[in-house]
């Protein structure tokens, strides 16, 4: 269709030809298909001119129209491909997310004015391309098949508990001791009753149980700030507290492994310029280099 038009447009085929790149007698051979195809002259030849018949004369106003829309799509295309604009998709963990994502967001926006942030906060695997996801941000998590993990950074974890709960229970003085004690578990990991530590001795992992568990941080949060038991939380969770003294260090020897946080998108050819730039910006403010000035920013003393 773009080829007829063009031979209709310049009233020659060595002109279109030129125009499209293409030899004199590929353009003519598609011209001669396409009638055949549509059981209609669409051109008046002869030796020195060439003119539209009264079929070809409708049928061409209504190829321009597509051929011009097409023209555009792939502009419009182009320009968010090497701009960014338009919606970001992006889904996070709900702790992390609430505590740093959205306010980072903020930041963001002003960097990039053309851009807007759809923000979803959960703690399950999306899959990005069945839910219409550009990317998300894990944390301990596998992302699902076909996709592009980028590693950002590594967050810390902290054991913790009120001072009410340690002065009535005491301090455990080895991991082995944690099962003697009301620990407040987490089910968004696969072993929420195994803890893995990292101590003199190098790694361990302590059996521990308790009557509450539950798939969001701030509710474990709330539970140990109550003092219900120890608890194995996020560092942007728990830095805070731990710097007012409503949660204790427990088992100072001992530290839980970080968590990775990773950056996913679909593993296409091209990445979105949204993508890119919103990856570049979360190394930027969480990622290791920077990222070393953000965890000291956010220690807990």
């Amino acid at each position: 269709m773009e080829i007829f038009a063009r031979v209709a447009e310049a009233r020659s085929f060595s002109a279109a030809a030129r125009r499209l790149g293409l030899s004199k007698s590929v353009v003519s051979k598609h011209v001669t298909q396409l009638e055949q195809r549509l059981g209609a002259r669409l051109l008046n030849r002869t030796t020195r001119s060439l003119s539209l018949t009264e079929v070809g004369e409708q049928f061409y106003r209504r190829c321009s129209e597509i051929v011009s829309a097409a023209e555009e799509a792939e502009r419009q295309a182009m320009h968010l491909q090497a701009q960014p604009c338009g919606i970001l998709k992006l889904a996070a963990p709900v702790s992390f997310g609430s505590h740093h994502v959205a306010p980072a967001l903020t930041q963001f926006l002003k960097i990039h004015p053309q851009l807007h942030v759809d923000l979803t906060l959960t703690n399950r695997v999306v899959n990005l391309v069945e839910e219409g996801f550009d990317m998300s941000l894990l944390i301990e998590q596998q992302p699902s098949p076909g996709v592009v993990a980028r590693p950002i950074t590594t967050l810390r974890r902290h054991l913790c508990a009120s001072p009410e709960y340690l002065a009535q229970r005491g301090e455990p003085e080895s991991p082995a001791d944690l099962k003697q004690h009301e620990c407040i578990l987490f089910t968004g990991r696969p072993s929420p009753r195994r803890w893995r530590l990292v101590g003199p001795s190098g790694e361990v992992t302590a059996a521990v149980d308790g009557r509450l568990c539950s798939n969001n941080f701030t509710a474990i949060r709330a539970a140990a700030l109550g003092g219900l038991g120890i608890a194995l939380l996020p560092h942007h969770v728990a830095a805070d507290d731990l710097a007012a003294g409503t949660l204790l260090p427990v088992l100072r020897e001992y530290r839980p492994p970080g968590g990775v946080l990773t950056a996913v998108y679909p593993a296409n050819k091209h990445v979105p310029s949204k993508v890119r730039v919103f990856i570049d910006f979360i190394v930027q403010r969480f990622g290791d280099g920077e990222g070393h000035a953000w965890n000291a920013r956010h220690a807990a003393g």
